[in-house]
C-alpha cells in the first residue's frame, strides 16, 4: 500500500511531510504549523514513519465558520416569524 497522510519528514527538513499516493508533497508541518517546501530530488533511503493521529490532527478541534453555537438550536419557524413581524429572532422584539 502506498503512503498516504502525514509521515516524519524523511529528508529531515521538517517534523512532518504529507505523502500522497506514496509520493512526498510540498505540504510540511512544524510544531503544528503547516507550510510548503518542495521535497528535494534525492531518493528516500529509509523506511517511512507515519505520525500517530492525535486529537489535534483529526479535525475534531476545528469548527465550521457557518456552524451554530452548540447551545443554540436553529428554529426555522422563529426565523420566519422574526422577518415577518420585524422583530429579532423568534418574535422577541
Amino acid at each position: 500500500m502506498e503512503a498516504e497522510g502525514w509521515y516524519q519528514d524523511p529528508f529531515r527538513r521538517h517534523q512532518a511531510r504529507w505523502f500522497s499516493a506514496g509520493t512526498p508533497t510540498a505540504l510540511v508541518s512544524d510544531h503544528g504549523a503547516e507550510s510548503h517546501d518542495a521535497p528535494p530530488d534525492t531518493p528516500i533511503t529509509e523506511a517511512l514513519v507515519p505520525l500517530a493521529e492525535s486529537e489535534e490532527e483529526d479535525g475534531t478541534d476545528l469548527l465550521r465558520s457557518d456552524a451554530e453555537p452548540a447551545d443554540r438550536i436553529f428554529d426555522p419557524n422563529a426565523a420566519w416569524v422574526s422577518r415577518a413581524d420585524g422583530t429579532d429572532e423568534g418574535g422577541q422584539g
